[in-house]
């Protein structure tokens, strides 16, 4: 690669950088660990679900025929509460008290709720009737043991979470994630929250990459900031291979001024460090260290957050079963210019007419535009301006 290349062109060849992680064996976590997980093959219950028949509703296990002709009273012969043990059978016309989610005798086919009752002490008054049936749970009326609980490919909420403990599952067999280092590069760089003295600033890119990181259904395995010196970078770079990082994205060091850290210990390895067409997010870096890809960011943040959604989010999604980023053609709420020759990615957001209006300018600094925005709109090279109503491509952050 020489020169200012295309997007697609660097695209495609991140992705091909990338082709070695997408083999991905499986393992098995604990629920508590599952969250956002992806399931690797079907998920069986091997209980049914409800395991036994149990009462809908806090009230009486009943004979649906001794209701038949109510209002009648029947004695209360005993009660049963949501909690282990078998109830003994219902004998004919009695009624047992019941609670939510304890188990109907043997017998009783109805429950009446608590409402439908007047108490006379020993004896409850059934005020309506019920059919067999009515508020009992039979046994495997949700699932039935040896069915799939979940789905392959399932990208796992709390709700999946719960059916899979409710089928009394502990663990779950998943994709392993892509293991991924974070390094920021910069002399200036100081931790979020540092005191700041003259010409520092906070590492933002190192917070939105590792974020960025896990919202595509990888792990960051290792978390570095370096100052600008290739000896640190190289020590930097070593820590994340120890720490099992199978890819390592950096940010900085990449532009045509002195210090270009990244640029200094790539290029002796055989790395390409140059432009990109495009706007923000021009400067890029590819390449390889100790057999770790390193894919290599500008400093901005807003050019590394871009950078990264459209250069590793999409192999990273696509490795993880999750589906790619939301694109969608709307119309522009506002005319606009561009620059001749890059692609531009202008941060935006919907407004309530459907239309998509520009959040902030177009430069690379502007972290706060980037945080009111929802979408990037997508202005193609041979494109200088687009009038109020343009249909434009965009996608969703």
């Amino acid at each position: 690669m020489a020169g200012r290349i295309p997007v697609d062109e660097h695209a495609a060849f991140v992705r091909s950088l990338l082709t070695g992680l997408g083999a991905r064996p499986t393992e098995r976590v604990a629920l508590a660990d599952a969250l956002g997980r992806i399931t690797a093959s079907p998920v069986e219950s091997p209980i049914a679900l409800p395991p036994f028949r149990n009462s809908q509703m806090d009230g009486f296990a009943v004979r649906a025929v001794d209701v038949t002709d109510a209002p009648v009273s029947l004695p209360i012969t005993g009660e049963v509460a949501a909690a282990a043990g078998s109830p003994g059978p219902l004998a004919p016309g009695t009624a047992v008290r019941i609670m939510t989610g304890a188990p109907v005798p043997e017998g009783a086919d109805a429950i009446v709720p608590v409402e439908d009752t007047e108490s006379d002490g020993a004896r409850i008054r059934i005020l309506r009737p019920r059919a067999a049936g009515e508020y009992v749970r039979e046994a495997g009326a949700d699932l039935a043991a040896g069915d799939d609980v979940l789905p392959p490919g399932l990208k796992l909420a709390s709700r999946h979470l719960a059916a899979a403990a409710a089928s009394g599952l502990t663990e779950l067999l998943v994709r392993e994630r892509v293991r991924v280092a974070v390094v920021s590069t910069g002399s200036e760089l100081v931790p979020p929250g540092s005191a700041l003295q003259p010409g520092e600033i906070p590492d933002a890119n190192g917070v939105a990459l590792a974020a960025a990181v896990r919202a595509v259904g990888a792990v960051v395995v290792h978390e570095g900031r370096v100052r600008d010196d290739v000896s640190r970078l190289r020590a930097e770079l070593d820590a994340a291979r120890d720490a099992g990082a199978e890819l390592v994205l950096t940010s900085g060091g990449v532009s045509m001024g002195a210090y270009e850290v990244v640029r200094e210990t790539l290029g002796p390895l055989g790395g390409w460090v140059g432009s990109v067409a495009m706007q923000p997010g021009g400067p890029q870096a590819t390449g390889a260290y100790r057999g770790m890809p390193v894919i290599g960011f500008p400093g901005n943040p807003v050019s590394a957050q871009l950078s990264f959604e459209l250069f590793v989010a999409p192999t990273l999604r696509a490795i993880a079963g999750l589906p790619p980023a939301r694109t969608e053609r709307l119309p522009l709420a506002a005319p606009l210019t561009s620059v001749a020759g890059k692609r531009q990615f202008l941060r935006g957001r919907r407004a309530d007419d459907g239309r998509v209006e520009v959040v902030g300018g177009p430069g690379s600094h502007l972290v706060a535009a980037l945080a009111a925005s929802e979408l990037l709109i997508v202005v193609p090279e041979d494109v200088t301006s687009l009038d109020a109503g343009a249909m434009v491509d965009t996608v969703f952050l």
